[in-house]
Parts: structure tokens; C-alpha cells; sequence
């Protein structure tokens, strides 16, 4: 048992998850992978193919799109929301860019249980537009979803066709991501890892998104809702760390993918790039090891990816920290400690 399997199973003991599975390598490929635990508890054991709700690591996923787009000069990042949706026009979001957005600054408030008065996409979508802003924008760093909701609408409103086949179209096709998708049919389902119980719901969550604004959402969203593997993680990793190239050519040209992955809140009190979390210089999920140069994301689910293009390292983790409640913040050691085995394991 390597060191890095024998600490995640010791996390498993103490139930943190009831399973996880990780691959850690460089821009070559994977250097190293494994498996603990089980999907549910007392159910079967967590395999390297298992599927695992990335619930907000889709952000950084989810807008690839609209870098894509930007290159084809559909778009530029100071454009405004109302240019692409109209609904937006008269209310107080008219002239937010698309990089607010991206790096949380909009003003727009985080987390909002919009599903619990808004039980329709439409209701939920229109809760959002009229959302007040919570400060000036460009003036704070306030982790948003909502604002990754709208970036969501607005791929789909330049493209003229549903998130989901935009996103297979321009990035999960041309990186190979070929397990990595929104609402996996019921014949994947025995290789989802279990969340949690969900009372709203009354059952206990499997194959079906965590986030329970994007359920109303359809399961299709800019801010959570893609289900996916270690290997399709590591896949996109490499990609971004060869800036861009993939097995089959490119998808993004280098210059986009530096832009997207600098910090660019650096006078504010967190570090974000364009729809990735940089490295903060204290209490990182990425550890003590990785670079001020790295960045990635985590989902609250349990799921993380990070990239160092510094010292060409790459690590995914994911878990089912929420399995069976939500109230264990563990997570946060487990991760640190990962990342800080992660690189030491790749770089030796």
C-alpha cells in the first residue's frame, strides 16, 4: 500500500468518506492512482473507473466554453451580461462582465437556496436575475454559484444549443473526457459513488446531482452537475499543463490558458483566476508544497483537482465526503495532507 493510499484509507476509517480515488502525475500522464473504500457504505468497493458528482469543480469545467469562444471572438471578458441576455436589460446585473463573474466579483450573493421557493428552472433562473447585489463590484471576492448560473446561460446563448453539447462539442470530445457528463443514464449508476441523504428528496443521492439548485436546473448548469472519473480528471489536467494540447490536437491556445490561470484578484482577499481558484498563501486545499503558481478547484461534495505548471504536477482526489451527512469538515486536513504527499510523490 503506497503512503498516499494508506492515508486516504486511514480517512476512510475514521469516516470522512466512504470512498475515494485519486491519480497524481505530470504532463506526461499518470504516475501513480488508487482506490479506497466503497461507494456506499457497506456496499461495493470504489474501482478506477467509478464515477464520482464533481458538484463545483464543474465551474472551472463548465466555462472551457466560453475560452473557446473567446478565441473565435464571440466574445471578450469585459463584456457585459445583458449583451447576451436580454432579461437582464433593466435590473442591476446589466453591466456585469463576464469576468466578474468568472472571478466572483461580481457582488453577486453565494450560496442561496433558490430551490426552496423557485421549484421550476424558469422560477429559479428569474430568483437569480433578481438577486440583489451584495457589494461593488470589483470590491470583494464572494464565491458565488449564481454567477456561474448565468455564465452557464450565456455559453448557451452564444452557441444557440444546451450547455451540456456545447461542452462535449468544444472541450470533453477534444481532451478524450469520454466518462464525463451531466445526469449519467440509470445503466451507470452501480458505478456512482453514493452523497448524501437528502431530505428534500427522501432518499439517499445516487447518479443524480448533489446541488439541489441544479436539479431544478435539470441537472445542467454552469454551477454544478457534472459526474466524471479520476482518469477524465487526469486528462484534463494534463491538457491544461500542456497549456492547451491535447492527444488530438488543441483545444485552447497557450496564451488563453495563462490568462485564465494567473491570479488576477491579488489586491482582494482571495486568489482566483478566470473560473479556477488560485493558490491563497494561506489555508490552500493545495497544501504547503504546490507553487503560488498553481491552481484548480474543490467541490463541496468531497472532489478536487489541482495543477502546478511551476514544477509540471498534477493531483485529483475525489471523495464522497458528504456520504452518508454533510457534517464532517475533515475534508480540509485530508486534502492539505494529499496534495502535500501528492507532490512529493510526483516530484521524486
Amino acid at each position: 500500500m503506497s503512503r498516499i493510499t494508506e492515508f486516504l484509507q486511514k480517512a476512510r476509517d475514521e469516516k470522512t468518506f466512504s470512498g475515494a480515488a485519486y491519480a497524481i502525475g505530470n504532463s506526461d500522464g499518470i504516475k501513480e492512482q488508487g482506490t479506497v473504500g466503497t461507494l456506499i457504505w457497506d456496499g461495493p468497493s470504489v474501482q478506477l473507473d467509478s464515477i464520482w458528482d464533481l458538484a463545483s469543480v464543474t465551474k472551472p469545467i463548465a466555462i472551457l466554453p466560453l475560452m473557446v469562444m473567446l478565441e473565435r471572438g464571440e466574445c471578450y471578458l469585459d463584456n457585459g451580461i445583458a449583451h447576451f441576455l436580454p432579461d437582464y436589460k433593466d435590473t442591476d446585473k446589466a453591466n456585469l462582465t463576464l469576468r466578474q463573474l468568472l472571478l466572483h466579483t461580481s457582488g453577486i450573493p453565494g450560496q442561496q437556496p433558490l430551490y426552496q421557493t423557485s421549484p421550476t428552472k424558469k422560477e429559479l433562473l428569474a430568483a437569480v436575475r433578481n438577486l440583489p447585489l451584495r457589494y461593488a463590484p470589483d470590491t470583494d471576492v464572494e464565491y458565488s454559484s449564481q454567477g456561474f448560473m448565468i455564465l452557464g446561460e450565456i455559453i448557451e446563448a452564444i452557441a444557440g444549443d444546451s450547455l451540456d453539447a456545447v461542452l462535449k462539442q468544444l472541450v470533453l470530445e477534444p481532451i478524450g473526457m469520454s466518462q464525463t457528463l451531466f445526469n449519467p443514464g440509470a445503466h451507470l449508476h452501480p458505478r456512482i459513488a453514493a452523497t448524501e441523504y437528502c431530505e428534500w428528496r427522501s432518499t439517499t443521492v445516487i447518479g443524480e446531482v448533489h446541488d439541489e439548485n441544479a436539479v431544478v436546473m435539470g441537472g445542467i448548469a454552469g454551477h454544478a452537475g457534472l459526474f466524471s472519473t479520476a482518469g477524465d480528471m487526469s486528462k484534463l489536467c494534463q491538457a491544461m499543463l500542456r497549456l492547451g494540447e491535447t492527444a488530438e490536437g488543441r483545444f485552447l491556445q497557450p496564451e488563453t490558458v495563462r490568462v485564465m490561470t494567473n491570479n488576477q484578484t491579488s489586491s482582494l482577499k482571495l486568489a482566483r483566476g478566470l473560473g479556477w481558484q488560485a493558490k491563497d498563501r494561506h489555508d490552500s486545499p493545495a497544501g504547503d508544497l504546490f507553487s503560488m503558481s498553481s491552481y484548480g478547484h474543490t467541490g463541496f461534495t468531497g472532489t478536487s483537482i489541482w495543477m502546478d505548471p511551476e514544477d509540471d504536477v498534477f493531483a485529483v482526489l475525489l471523495t464522497n465526503r458528504v456520504h452518508p451527512t454533510r457534517t464532517s469538515t475533515a475534508i480540509k486536513r485530508v486534502r492539505s495532507i494529499f496534495h502535500n504527499l501528492a507532490f512529493l510523490s510526483v516530484r521524486s
